[in-house]
């Protein structure tokens, strides 16, 4: 329905959101040849204002004529339908007084251009819009597709147990090469921390490499050992707890021996 390379330019994504929705709204309610007679109600029923509308005319997205209708420049770019089903616009006259290029957008003749007084919601060049409404409205360029065309955002894919770090595969190869032993646990770290916090980072890849850096600049903290505590003991030594011998009770033994030993020889004899 719509052309990527018209919905993902500069010159398009420069608008504001509420120009961009009502490009849409006029699109979907296009006949078969992208002419609308009534862009005016549409305007309102979407809540759009007239600046909406004329952001839209002056960066040549939509073509207006002096009876109030209107046709999406690049239509033909954006769709393409079936001989079969195809039904021919009633404003004939307007489609006169346009020419198709080679890539198949519309380009409308200085003679179909209507001026202020023919239609009051035309774009004014006395009138300025304010470059807090245009953004950085570049020169009136036409952005029909071009070699220069900018390139597709790459997609994002979601990681982590609550899907809310969001990596391109090229992010995550990075990601997997700079941490292979560990790059799951950094992935997880930074989900659980944003989904219990609330917080929000711009570039999740080049979070996870400045909490690693982080990490390596603060002191590594000691070890804890998880084994239970063993109580060591020591055998006794039973020689040290020996009593100590007393002399004269050596001696004093020695001499009842050898009182013992001379009865027994006198019994003997």
């Amino acid at each position: 329905m719509f052309a990527k390379t018209i919905i993902d330019s500069d010159a398009f994504l420069d608008m504001p959101l509420s120009s961009q929705a009502l490009y849409f709204h006029l699109s979907m309610r296009a006949d078969d040849e992208g002419f609308i007679n009534n862009p005016r109600k549409i305007q309102r029923m979407i809540g759009s204002s007239d600046d909406d509308l004329r952001i839209l005319m002056a960066k040549n997205f939509i073509l207006a004529f002096e009876s109030g209708v209107i046709v999406i420049k690049h239509w033909k770019i954006h769709n393409y339908i079936r001989n079969d089903r195809f039904k021919p616009t009633m404003y004939q006259d307007e489609k006169a007084l346009l020419s198709e290029k080679d890539n198949k957008s519309y380009s409308l003749d200085d003679v179909g251009i209507p001026n202020d007084n023919q239609l009051s919601y035309q774009m004014d060049t006395q009138v300025r819009l304010g470059k807090d409404r245009l953004g950085k409205v570049r020169d009136r360029k036409d952005v029909t597709p071009s070699e220069n065309t900018p390139k597709a955002k790459p997609i994002r894919h979601k990681y982590g147990a609550y899907k809310n770090v969001l990596l391109s595969d090229e992010d995550m190869a990075k990601v997997k090469n700079e941490f292979s032993s560990d790059y799951e646990d950094r992935i997880e770290r930074l989900s659980e921390y944003m989904a219990s916090t609330g917080k929000g980072y711009k570039n999740h890849l080049a979070t996870i490499r400045n909490w690693s850096k982080r990490d390596r600049a603060q002191p590594a903290a000691p070890k804890k050992s998880w084994q239970a505590p063993v109580k060591q003991e020591t055998m006794p030594n039973w020689q040290e707890q020996q009593p100590k011998s007393d002399p004269s009770r050596k001696s004093e033994i020695e001499k009842m021996m050898e009182e013992f030993f001379t009865d027994n020889e006198e019994e003997n004899r």
